[in-house]
């Protein structure tokens, strides 16, 4: 992990721990590098619930409760899938913020989707989601990934400090 990722992740892990919150993931363009960053720290277990891994569209359903029409209506790079993991996220863990990830991270895509668009959802109790789409571009497999874990821990430390 590289040293930006490693503090924004501690950064991310001491806010959680300061408000009492507990955090998921679910990740499909990553692959679980977001709850590894934040594991990656001693200590972390007492505000990280856990980790969905949800790659395929059967897994976003299965574990995460994402709708079968949202799937086919967008497709899963999208918002609304975005939304629908993390409230998945939120409804199967013991998690009080969680955060989802799904994208085209390379190589390919399309002119509709493509490489570089990842989709960010963030979900916490008492609050309503929100949801953004950020073009990466065409950085390569790696970078996008890399690009994504910063973005999404980014975007859980202004949850938790704002």
């Amino acid at each position: 992990m590289t040293p930006d990722l490693t503090q924004l992740a501690t950064d991310v892990l001491e806010a959680a721990r300061a408000r009492g919150v507990m955090i998921a993931t679910a990740e499909s363009c990553t692959g679980g590098l977001i709850i590894g960053a934040l594991t990656e720290i001693a200590g972390s277990s007492d505000v990280v619930d856990r980790g969905f891994i949800t790659y395929s569209n059967a897994a976003k359903m299965d574990m995460l409760g994402v709708k079968a029409a949202t799937l086919d209506a967008y497709g899963a790079v999208s918002e609304p899938v975005a939304r629908e993991m993390a409230e998945g996220a939120l409804a199967h863990s013991a998690a009080t913020l969680t955060l989802s990830v799904t994208g085209i991270a390379g190589p390919g895509g399309s002119d509709h989707k493509p490489e570089g668009r990842v989709c960010f959802g963030l979900a916490q109790e008492g609050r309503e989601t929100t949801v953004e789409t950020v073009e990466f571009g065409a950085l390569g497999r790696t970078a996008v990934r890399q690009a994504t874990v910063a973005h999404a821990l980014q975007t859980a430390l202004n949850a938790l400090t704002t």
